[in-house]
């Protein structure tokens, strides 16, 4: 099989093409001939050693898939040969084959080309769980979404609006902006020409935002935070920009809000059966037209350099995928 590896911790540009050996599948896993892969932000991470997770080397990085089950291990009951699938991993899931348990895995839905399906499940994973059982958001709250034209940014931005929430979009571009609001964000705000706190209030008439979601972290996490309402979830994704924010727990105190941590990969693996059935219920909001997951750049296998600096270099808008057919 065809794969991208990983010899030594440092760029992602030093991975390599290699021909490996085939995979076969053991009790409880299957084995997926990938037709599509998502790149993330962690994969970055991962390849360059500075993941919370830091695999032996060599590995095959990625951690999302598309593609069709080609085998089943002993004792398998949930799917079969034939289904095509997402599946996760923590790694090994930019090459041709991938092995995962049946449990990491659910049909793709009936509208989903590969592509898309292949930067489905972390990105819109993490922002349904975000908002549903992190937030508990409800209908007719405000989400205020930072890096608001990256990948889960648009997620969140899909998905509240699903929920029936407003959605103010943040982001360093007008072009990013108008990218934001194509996928359904009512107000917007450019935080490199604009003040990020006072516009949130002047858009929520003095209340703030009763959600913040921050992936990005750096430098506007705080003022942010001081643009939450009363009762607010403060939302930690990530930290795209790279510094890590150190926020001022009297805001906490002052504002009544809840500082929240989003980590579903961790929540997914122990309550699985949750897990599975908010993928169901983000399936059944696709079939049904609610929203379409966007996918901005599909890139070649050969091409994986370009894929990963258009997420290292924040160009990306929507979600990077590598095609692997």
């Amino acid at each position: 099989m065809k794969a991208l590896v990983c010899r030594e911790f440092g760029p992602t540009k030093n991975l390599k093409i290699e021909q490996r050996t085939a995979l076969e599948p053991g009790p409880g896993e299957v084995l997926i001939d990938v037709q599509a892969a998502g790149v993330n932000f962690p994969d970055i991470l991962t390849v360059e050693g500075k993941y919370q997770f830091k695999p032996e080397l060599p590995f095959v990085p990625g951690t999302e898939v598309s593609g069709v089950v080609s085998k089943v291990g002993q004792g398998v009951t949930t799917r079969a040969v034939g289904d095509e699938v997402v599946g996760t991993v923590q790694i090994g899931g930019f090459a041709s084959q991938v092995v995962t348990s049946e449990r990491t895995t659910f049909l793709k839905g009936r509208s989903m080309s590969f592509e898309q399906a292949a930067g489905f499940a972390i990105t819109y994973g993490t922002s349904y769980y975000a908002l549903k059982q992190r937030a508990q958001l409800r209908a007719g709250e405000t989400v205020l979404v930072l890096g608001a034209a990256g990948g889960v940014g648009i997620a969140t931005i899909q998905i509240a609006k699903a929920m029936g929430a407003k959605v103010i979009a943040a982001a360093s571009s007008e072009d990013k902006l108008d990218f934001a609001c194509d996928a359904g964000a009512d107000m917007r705000i450019n935080y490199t020409t604009e003040n990020l706190k006072d516009q949130v209030k002047k858009l929520t008439n003095g209340k703030g935002a009763d959600v913040v979601y921050d992936p990005v972290g750096g430098d506007f996490s705080e003022q942010a935070f001081r643009a939450i309402a009363w009762n607010g979830r403060f939302l930690v994704i990530g930290f795209a920009s790279g510094p890590i924010p150190k926020m001022p727990l009297n805001l906490a105190l002052l504002k009544g809000a809840s500082m929240v941590g989003v980590f579903w990969g961790a929540w997914s693996m122990r309550d699985p059966m949750a897990s599975q059935t908010n993928f169901d219920e983000l399936i059944e909001m696709i079939d049904g037209g609610a929203f379409s997951p966007l996918v901005s750049q599909v890139y070649a296998l050969a091409d994986f350099a370009d894929a990963f600096a258009s997420i290292a270099e924040r160009r990306a808008k929507g979600k990077v995928i590598l095609s692997m057919v």
